[in-house]
């Protein structure tokens, strides 16, 4: 059994962040449960262009608001409190930052190690490695 809490997360490297953003990388690859799980925080205003071409991703958003733009279609949708997306087709896609910060709950598969970077495509690059 695994106990993760958030606040013995933050200020280590599995808080990874930048002006308008905030991941806290609750379960990682090396976790071995064969998905990584994340806590998000997207900034109120904020614009992000996110393209996982290598995972799909649920995020369930649990407090303030925000949009999210299929670049595919061009639909919108708006996020609130109770909200899930997910990226089953490794949908390219803006997330938009609302009136107040957003705390989004997130998963990936395949897992992330909690080393990535985003790519100029808004990727991360496949993991290759076994362990």
């Amino acid at each position: 059994m695994k106990i993760v809490r958030v606040q013995d997360i933050i200020g280590t490297e599995r808080e990874v962040s930048d002006k308008q953003w905030t991941s806290r990388r609750l379960l990682l690859k090396k976790d071995g449960m064969g998905f990584s799980f994340h806590e998000t925080i997207i900034k109120a205003g904020s614009e992000h262009t996110f393209w996982y071409k290598h995972h799909l991703e649920a995020v369930y958003c649990v407090a303030g608001n925000g949009r999210i733009k299929d670049l595919a279609t061009g639909e919108v949708h708006e996020i609130t409190d109770g909200t899930l997306y997910a990226l089953d087709n490794h949908d390219k896609h803006t997330l938009y930052g609302g009136s107040e910060d957003m705390r989004l709950i997130c998963a990936f598969n395949p897992p992330v190690t909690g080393q990535e970077v985003h790519d100029e495509d808004g990727a991360y690059l496949p993991d290759t490695s076994d362990s």
